[in-house]
């Protein structure tokens, strides 16, 4: 264990891109991939970097967030020092909610200060992605950095949407812009920049003398990227870390995606299913924890019809039965019932949801515990589904969590 390190996740986002999907959950806690929440990704890092005093920092309808942490992450040893501990906001600095990446760490300094850590990683609990922070600690302490911050490479267009660095030959950041209209190059490589991932490695000492003047400064928006990382740039060496180099134990698949949106998060699961998905969730020494309810296996058996149950190139999670019906190209949570005749093609169905006899589905998400009825229709007539669902920029449908059919 790195003892010497506190890992504080942000976990508060409201996610409102992901509606309806965010409607009873917190971002971190929206399911993915067939039997993972989108938090898991960040904390599997950390246990498998031997980061083991994590706090959680929760905030907007974060009930499904910690349940999820209570069932699937009480795996650790207090007695060693060891936890996942979330943090709701408790006010002990003011009557406010968090507002901001920078005040939800302000506001519970108590702990930062207590925790006698000499360093402290700040990461974000709504990526999906596999890194070894131990690798960018080390890193740190070599370039005796005040703060490393992680970036990948991404084309000039892409870099618009996130914060750009602009380091010298030795990767010390020479100046840090938030979503820059007009990108900086990195050196020698013409149409591409460099983006930060929010993830931050911090001197402890240093990290608590900013949040505390940065709390003071009536013109700060209390936010990593927008106010303490620009300033710190210009006073201290700040250092940026390649994302997907060959250094730790993690085989190297450089993938990362915010799935902030719909599209984004659609695209994500469906990578999934690609032949050699870009994401590497195989890795035998790098598992993804998560929780698991007991379902017997997944299963297929004729439908009445005679029909044999067949899926395709598809993740079919435990407990779903696929009863003479037909799935392609999707990704199945646990206990789905699809019966006779049922066509799915290119979709999301969470947890529990039954889809009736010769329902025809394509290109939707359909959340937990949604009774499809026979012979419905989702994803075939745009304006049909407009009138009663979300659908995305791109025309995937999401049916809402619990939705019942008229």
């Amino acid at each position: 264990m790195l003892e010497d390190v506190l890992t504080v996740i942000l976990a508060g986002g409201v996610g409102s891109r992901l509606a309806p999907l965010t409607k009873d959950r917190a971002k971190p806690a929206v399911p993915f991939g067939g039997k993972y929440r989108i938090i898991d990704f960040t904390l599997a890092n950390c246990i498998h970097s031997d980061l083991r005093r994590i706090l959680v920092l929760t905030q907007y309808k974060s009930h499904s967030l910690q349940k999820h942490l209570r069932d699937g992450w009480s795996i650790f040893n207090p007695g060693l020092g060891e936890y996942i501990t979330p943090v709701p906001p408790q006010m002990r600095m003011g009557d406010n909610w968090y507002s901001g990446t920078a005040d939800a760490i302000y506001q519970n300094l108590y702990l930062l200060e207590r925790s006698e850590a000499k360093w402290v990683v700040v990461l974000s609990g709504d990526h999906i992605y596999r890194m070894d922070y131990a690798a960018m600690v080390k890193y740190h302490q070599q370039h005796d950095a005040a703060v490393t911050i992680a970036g990948m490479e991404v084309s000039l267009e892409e870099a618009r949407s996130f914060g750009v660095m602009g380091i010298d030959e030795k990767s010390q950041i020479l100046h840090f812009e938030e979503k820059p209209e007009s990108p900086e190059c990195l050196p020698g490589h013409p149409n591409m920049a460099l983006a930060s991932m929010g993830i931050y490695v911090f001197s402890m000492e240093l990290l608590l003398d900013v949040l505390k003047s940065d709390h003071n400064d009536k013109d700060s928006c209390h936010d990593f990227g927008k106010d303490i990382i620009p300033d710190l740039i210009r006073k201290h060496p700040v250092y940026a870390y390649p994302f997907g180099g060959n250094s730790g134990r993690v085989e190297q698949d450089k993938y990362w995606r915010d799935v902030g949106t719909m599209d984004a998060y659609y695209d994500a699961n469906m990578d999934l299913l690609e032949a050699v998905p870009p994401l590497n969730l195989y890795q035998e020494d790098w598992p993804i924890w998560t929780h698991q309810a007991q379902f017997p296996p997944a299963r297929t058996v004729p439908g009445y019809s005679g029909n044999e149950g067949i899926f395709i190139n598809s993740i079919v999670a435990g407990g779903t039965v696929i009863a003479g019906g037909s799935v392609q190209h999707s990704i199945l949570f646990p206990h789905v019932f699809i019966d006779d005749e049922v066509i799915v093609e290119d979709s999301i169905l969470f947890e529990g949801v039954k889809v009736g006899s010769g329902a025809k589905l394509s290109r939707c998400i359909v959340d937990k515990n949604v009774e499809i009825p026979a012979g419905e229709t989702i994803g075939f007539d745009e304006q049909k589904d407009r009138e009663r669902f979300t659908i995305s920029d791109r025309g995937i449908a999401v049916v809402p969590k619990g939705y019942q059919f008229s």
